[in-house]
């Protein structure tokens, strides 16, 4: 049984948990604001690295002075403040997570922190390398697919022309140009940064189950068919319709997917040891087989 003294005295009344709740959440949005600030003050030098994957393949397609447009007044400075926003959330997180850390603290468990603990630093990692594959990794796929596809017409009417060198002569058509706004190209790379941000979420999400007792190994792995199909539903919605990325998406969350049942397994493997120690099972003896044949058999 855990002491009393393990639990941090924080009894405090409901008013000055709101109170305390108040101060986290204007720490954290102060934190935001100013983080957003520093992000809009460097919004063009960030924009130029987001664009860095379809400046790139239009170079690579022969443009040798990539040019990006908008055409509303308004729509680059709105552009930055996207920008800001998301980079203000990204560059703020590490003081709202110690604020949420703060004012969640006082009632954990001592064991309670030392397990909580690490899958706050785990998140922001694993979204940081999500969002870094998708940016050196799948935008630079789909620039090269969505772009490429253009010259599929010119290659067409080349080859119907009888033109030998695959180029189609100036009468062949209309020739059709990219002129890519800025903010609609900087939709498509947000979106794939923040959709693999996420998907690589997935083993803490999984993990912190295993050891809230919501999920198990053997649970994960009879479903895991069921979690094939749901990658594939999830990787045609968030990707472009180009199979490459899709198979780089599944391919990636399907191996996270069996990484979170190696962890959960662990995890299974600790809580089976701590209960050895206490005497409540066998050396032979799983608490999850208990709870598997309690779930089998409601009346046992």
């Amino acid at each position: 049984m855990t002491k009393a003294d393990d639990i941090d005295d924080s009894t405090a009344p409901l008013i000055e948990h709101l109170a305390e709740l108040r101060t986290r959440l204007m720490w954290s949005l102060a934190a935001f604001l100013v983080a957003m600030v520093v992000c809009f003050s460097f919004g063009g030098a960030i924009l130029d690295f987001l664009l860095v994957p379809i400046e790139q393949t239009m170079r690579d397609l022969g443009n040798e002075n990539p040019v990006m447009q908008y055409t509303a007044p308004q729509e680059y400075f709105f552009t930055l403040i996207r920008i800001s926003m998301v980079g203000g959330l990204a560059l703020s997180f590490p003081v709202i997570a110690y604020q949420l850390w703060r004012f969640v603290a006082p009632g954990l468990y001592r064991n309670e922190k030392q397990a909580f603990l690490p899958f706050l630093v785990a998140s922001p990692a694993l979204f940081l390398t999500g969002a870094a594959f998708a940016h050196y990794v799948v935008v630079p796929l789909a620039m090269k697919f969505f772009l490429g596809f253009a010259d599929l017409p010119s290659y067409v009417a080349a080859v119907f022309s009888g033109d030998e060198a695959g180029v189609a002569s100036p009468d062949t058509g209309i020739d059709i140009v990219f002129n890519g706004k800025v903010n609609e190209t900087l939709d498509i790379t947000l979106k794939m940064i923040v959709a693999f941000g996420l998907c690589f979420q997935l083993p803490v999400l999984l993990t912190l189950m295993g050891k809230a007792g919501l999920a198990s190994s053997r649970g994960l792995r009879s479903v895991r068919k069921y979690a094939v199909v749901g990658i594939l539903v999830v990787a045609a919605i968030v990707t472009p319709p180009d199979v490459t990325t899709q198979v780089l998406l599944f391919t990636v969350v399907y191996g996270l997917y069996e990484i979170s049942i190696f962890l959960v397994a662990w995890v299974e493997r600790k809580k089976d040891a701590e209960a050895r120690a206490e005497g409540i099972i066998g050396e032979d003896e799983s608490l999850f087989d208990i709870e598997d044949d309690e779930e089998e058999d409601p009346k046992a």
